[in-house]
């Protein structure tokens, strides 16, 4: 059968899901399994997008396809590059905080990570009056069979900055037409499908075991360089274990760089709800105290305060500050500072707790602006 490959790898799939290598609740495996379906429908895209001849920019990483703790303030685009071939990407610059560019000699896989050949942001490219650009690159690079590359557009105000547009092209076989489609390259594909799919679910069950969960709970490293990731952004990752009367406050300040966030993830080291619900914060959507920080507290519990992140039943979960487009190195003084307290103790701990609190209406009003957010990105 054409898709006997696959079918296998999607049980396969399924059973790593259900066996974990940690524990789970019963909300724990639904949305393993509703992070099963986007790993089968992401799987199946980039195999049947999949074109080295030509290729075409994907977006397989969206609030319904999660991988890889992906940021919620990003859209992701991604292209199989060649050795031996030349390329231009090119588009227009929207008004997004970042548009960044890398080019990585393979794809993440439980062994580890890709090195990166080349990494920048839209700053490094010729941008015309009208925002147009291109960007031509081929075998200077280094380029591999198996290269990829990775395109970020990061928004730091959803709901003001607009996107651009972007499109890639292989020169050396532009005006030729893509042969016929086989009984056999469709099996084939199937079969690149599968073992992406069991790869992806492998691959994101090692990748915090390498470097998240080596940190102490309940804190943050010094922003670094992110692993395996951007290297033009600075990360800070940890992982958190609250007890429902306890509330984590993180502190950190405000940065001169054009975007900064926050954001919480779930054991299946993607995401949580972030149109729905507040599990990340953008510095644009963020609440500054009057003394240039930023307090967010981490809890299930609802604070009635404006930085609230949801943790939405999940009581053990991972974490990850960014920050893009610094003009000079963040020194560790300016990383997150971390303090678990007592819940009730919220208002003697947080030097600006009346200032930042808000009403039930105004939390709505803004779970209702995310909504609108990510409607308007039509990243789906």
């Amino acid at each position: 059968m054409t898709t006997e490959a696959f079918q296998k790898a999607v049980a396969e799939a399924e059973e790593l899901i259900r066996n974990p290598p940690f524990e789970i609740s019963e909300q724990d495996l639904a949305e393993g399994l509703d992070y099963l379906a986007g790993s089968i429908r992401s799987s199946l895209q980039m195999a049947f997008d999949y074109d080295l001849e030509h290729p075409v920019l994907i977006n397989p990483t969206h609030q319904y396809a999660r991988q890889g703790l992906d940021n919620p303030d990003a859209i992701y685009f991604n292209a199989h590059l060649t050795d031996g071939a030349s390329y231009v990407v090119s588009g227009r610059r929207g008004t997004t905080a970042d548009l960044s560019f890398q080019v990585m000699d393979g794809t993440y896989s439980d062994a580890g990570a890709p090195n990166t050949v080349v990494a920048f942001d839209d700053r490094e490219l010729d941008v015309a009056a009208d925002g147009t650009f291109e960007w031509r690159f081929g075998p200077e690079l280094g380029l591999s069979r198996g290269s990829t590359l990775i395109v970020r557009e990061v928004y730091d105000d959803w709901n003001a900055e607009e996107r651009g547009t972007l499109r890639i092209q292989r020169l050396d076989t532009a005006g030729q037409a893509r042969g016929p489609l086989t009984p056999e390259r469709v099996e084939k594909r199937f079969g690149v499908a599968a073992k992406m799919l069991t790869g992806r679910i492998r691959t994101w069950f090692a990748f915090p075991e390498w470097f998240t969960y080596k940190e102490p709970v309940n804190t943050l490293t010094a922003p670094a360089s992110t692993p395996g990731g951007l290297a033009s952004q600075l990360s800070s990752i940890g992982h958190y274990a609250l007890a429902d009367d306890e509330a984590m406050i993180v502190t950190v300040p405000v940065a001169a760089c054009a975007y900064q966030a926050i954001q919480i993830g779930s054991a299946w080291y993607i995401s949580t709800d972030y149109e729905h619900h507040q599990t990340s914060l953008t510095r644009a959507q963020s609440r500054v105290d009057p003394d240039g920080m930023l307090r967010y507290v981490v809890t299930e519990r609802d604070p009635g305060l404006a930085n609230w992140l949801e943790t939405t039943g999940h009581p053990r979960g991972v974490m990850m500050l960014r920050w893009q487009r610094l003009p000079a190195p963040l020194p560790e003084t300016d990383g997150p500072t971390v303090e678990v307290v007592p819940f009730a103790d919220l208002p003697s701990r947080l030097p600006f707790h009346a200032e930042a609190l808000i009403t039930p209406s105004d939390y709505a009003a803004r779970i209702a602006d995310r909504q609108v957010g990510i409607a308007r990105r039509m990243i789906s």
